[in-house]
């Protein structure tokens, strides 16, 4: 039965936004493939090699550019992350890749209860980064952040068209 969510788009724009969706799911899938890879990674070599290579990185376009808005925001990335365990790093990024890796398999499969759980994950993930947001101030979670709630609105678009086929 059609509701009037529904009704609002035409079958080319429903297209295009399944091809939204699809695009942010498959990056979505990437990034959490790869903090699936890093945190497994972080688990057998030790944080701090990471960050002085990216302190080392940062410092030296530094010297070239001491202006330099990248450089200065990896070199203060490199000291934040030094505070942190790099156990608590490694289980972080694997935690959080696997769950999203599962959940974006699941809605590539078109399982129904993949969609709100996504919801629910990312949310919270989305919750955790205006925390980080307002304490460390880095336009990179602002990014990844704004990332998610896009991500989110093709979610729940697709969600409701598919809920709507079912």
């Amino acid at each position: 039965m059609p509701n009037e969510f529904t009704q609002t788009f035409t079958k080319d724009q429903e297209k295009r936004i399944s091809l939204y969706f699809r695009i942010s799911i498959f990056i979505k899938g990437a990034i959490s493939l790869a903090e699936t890879l890093a945190g497994i990674a972080l688990l057998f070599i030790p944080v701090s090699y990471f960050l002085n290579l990216l302190a080392l990185y940062a410092e030296a376009e530094l010297r070239e550019d001491s202006g330099g808005f990248i450089a200065s925001h990896l070199l203060q990335l490199s000291q934040q992350a030094a505070l942190i365990s790099g156990t608590f790093i490694a289980l972080y990024l694997l935690s959080r890749g696997l769950v999203k890796v599962l959940l974006i398999w699941a809605m590539l499969k078109n399982q129904l209860w993949a969609y709100p759980a996504s919801l629910v994950v990312i949310g919270l993930f989305v919750l955790y980064q205006v925390y980080q947001i307002a304490t460390l101030h880095s336009w990179l979670v602002v990014l990844l952040t704004l990332f998610d709630l896009v991500v989110m609105y093709f979610i729940w678009r697709e969600y409701e068209v598919l809920k709507f086929e079912a």
